[in-house]
This record gives structure tokens, C-alpha cells and sequence, in this order.
């Protein structure tokens, strides 16, 4: 059973050492609007910036280009950098790529690696903690709204979606529907049932 928790909400009624929660008095309380999962406990944010993760793989915009390489906006209070001699290609200001967040150190410096441009399409953005419920169990939600638009998607986990091809504005209403709903039971046939209609007006 998930349910919607506010900041300071009751979660457990004993101490329990999960990410973004709080322990006072031997209990443990949400310090988030979020999601908690009681079946097995954890509390996942509805909102709040993109803090980089090494691993993750995000969408991000050259903003800067220099000698040693390119400052890339990733949706972030902090920067990434692209180093040119990690990277295959020249880019311009301007250009969007994916990327994988190859480090981050103690000060949130954020060095990228495996860029490739994302050439054409257009760019959603979305609350990076809802990209999670975007792309579903095992892909399930992304693979339902790429089949249904016939578009090619990548989501970034830093709440950038770039979308290209096929009924593009489809895909982009389905994906702004699971934002606005993600907090809800029951998404997944209601986006099905919603992709349904649309194809088959």
C-alpha cells in the first residue's frame, strides 16, 4: 500500500534509518511531500531539485564551450562537465546530448562521459522525482508510450525527455499525464486507456 505523505508525517512508529525521513522521540517522520511505501518501507519524493548521481544517465544542454572541453546544463543547482578529451565529437552551444554522470566529488563537481547528441526532437521537462514512475517496472510505462506514439524517447533521469518522431505531441501529453498523476494508484491502465482513445479517434 502507497500513500501521499507531508513533511512531518508519521511514518514508523519506531526508529528506522531511511533516506529522507527523520527520527524524533524513537519515531520516524517524513521530511518530505512524497510517496511512502509501507509494504516496504521507503519514502519516494514527489518533488525537489535533480541532485547528480554517479551512474545516472541525463539529458543536458551545452552551455559553455572551452578548451578542455564543454560546461553542460543538466536541470541541476550544479553544473556538468563534458572533458573533450573523453569526447568523440565537437559540440555547440547550444547542442543537447545524453550523458552518463561519471563522478561527482564532495563540492558536486559533475564530470560526464558517453555523450552523444541528441539531434532534432524536442525537450519535456518534468519533476525529476516523477522520471521513476515515467519510465515504470522494467520499462513498462516508457515501452507502452513509445509503442502508442511511435516516437523515440530518452529520458534522462534529471527530469529532461527528449522526444523525436512519430505523434510526438502524443507521447508528450501521455508523459505530462503520468507527472500530473503520479502520485495516483491504478496508472498504468489509466495511460493505457488514455493511449487506447487517442490512437483509435
Amino acid at each position: 500500500m502507497t500513500k501521499i505523505v507531508v513533511p512531518g508525517e508519521l511514518v514508523a512508529s519506531s526508529p528506522q534509518g531511511m533516506e529522507f525521513a527523520f527520527v524524533e522521540n524513537g519515531k520516524t517522520y517524513s521530511s518530505i511531500l512524497g510517496l511512502f511505501d509501507e509494504a516496504n518501507p521507503k519514502l519516494i519524493p514527489l518533488e525537489g531539485a535533480y541532485i547528480p548521481v554517479q551512474y545516472d544517465i541525463v539529458v543536458g544542454i551545452i552551455e559553455e564551450v572551452k578548451f578542455a572541453g564543454y560546461n553542460v546544463d543538466i536541470n541541476s543547482p550544479y553544473k556538468g562537465f563534458l572533458s573533450a578529451k573523453d569526447s568523440r565529437y565537437e559540440y555547440e552551444l547550444g547542442d543537447v546530448i545524453s550523458a552518463k554522470v561519471r563522478e561527482v566529488d564532495e563540492v558536486k563537481n559533475v564530470d560526464l562521459e558517453g555523450a552523444r547528441k541528441l539531434v532534432g526532437g524536442e525537450i519535456l521537462e518534468i519533476s525529476p522525482a516523477k522520471i521513476p514512475r515515467v519510465i515504470g517496472k522494467k520499462n513498462s510505462m516508457l515501452d507502452m508510450i513509445r509503442a502508442a506514439a511511435r516516437s523515440e524517447i530518452f529520458v534522462g533521469k534529471n527530469g529532461r525527455i527528449w522526444v523525436k518522431g512519430g505523434n510526438s505531441a502524443l507521447a508528450a501529453r501521455a508523459v505530462l499525464k503520468v507527472e500530473k498523476e503520479a502520485h495516483t494508484t491504478g496508472l498504468t491502465e489509466r495511460i493505457s486507456a488514455f493511449l487506447n482513445e487517442e490512437v483509435n479517434k
